[in-house]
């Protein structure tokens, strides 16, 4: 079986056109949008995917302003930076880098981000009112998997859809998405007793674990697809996802690829949360 490449690289070129356009339409009124990235680590990582959002969000027309509070930033410190830019008329738009300093979880935090800036959908009240159901923002990378899904014209109505993980930021957003596209959502974890067992009884298969070579071959079933949400750093410093590609090609009819898959589409979807906050803004 030939497996098709999953790539996001043309969905994510559709979104940025899109963005841009609306980004400029607000410019030209003399209201460019506003991005404030709030940063509290020393992490090279971090740093590097920092300097790829602002390079991203200048070729927009997005306004993007990064506040450093330093790795040894207390939750105190970071919560009324937070809360700070919520009521900062000139902030459009908020996202709190990770990782955090030791000590400090996004729960510690998260909560001080105003829904209606929250364009990574990490709050609490951002996440209630995605299993509500009700609008607003939803985490980009949950997000750019159904979008990628729906770009291939993978159907998801009545199929079962395993997600192996559970985090707050991918895992449990995404299957509350999934849910809404009618589709029938098994979410695995580290508790999960027999893995391959479940995942090879699904039409489709997410890897956000952040675990290299979690998913092989044994894992899917023949022509099931898979999409890969891992972004790992391998000993030779490659980045990898979660899935063991080569054990899966030839046998899943898609596999979206790490990197080029969903990390362009999470990064095209970010941007425009960016100047939907910004549109929403300037009508209230």
């Amino acid at each position: 079986m030939d497996t098709v490449s999953l790539s996001g690289k043309e969905l994510a070129a559709a979104i940025n056109a899109d963005t841009k356009d609306r980004a400029a339409a607000l410019t030209g009124r003399g209201a460019a949008p506003r991005l404030a990235l709030i940063v509290a680590n020393d992490d090279p990582a971090s740093a590097w995917y920092v300097n790829s959002l602002r390079k991203s969000a200048e070729r927009l027309g997005i306004d993007c302003a990064t506040v450093d509070l330093g790795a040894d930033a207390s939750a105190d410190a970071i919560r009324q930076e937070l809360a700070a830019r919520g009521t900062d008329g000139a902030t459009d738009a908020i996202m709190l880098q990770t990782p955090l300093p030791s000590g400090v979880t996004l729960d510690d935090v998260s909560s001080a981000i105003v829904a209606t800036k929250d364009v990574d959908g990490v709050s609490p009240l951002s996440l209630g009112l995605l299993a509500a159901g009700l609008a607003g923002f939803v985490p980009a990378t949950s997000e750019a998997v159904v979008e990628l899904l729906k770009y291939h014209d993978i159907p998801l109505a009545g199929r079962h859809v395993v997600v192996v993980g559970r985090s707050n930021i991918v895992g449990k957003p995404l299957a509350q998405l999934l849910l809404a596209e009618d589709a029938t959502v098994t979410v695995c974890h580290s508790r999960t007793a027999d893995l391959a067992a479940v995942t090879v009884t699904a039409d489709v298969v997410v890897a956000a674990a952040g675990r290299i070579g979690l998913v092989s071959g044994k894992h899917v079933r023949g022509g099931a697809v898979v999409v890969d949400v891992g972004t790992n750093e391998a000993p030779d410093g490659k980045i990898v996802g979660d899935v063991d590609a080569e054990s899966v090609r030839g046998r899943a009819a898609g596999l979206s690829p790490v990197p080029g898959g969903v990390g362009p589409v999470t990064t095209a979807l970010l941007m425009r949360h960016v100047v939907v906050a910004a549109e929403n803004a300037r009508r209230s």
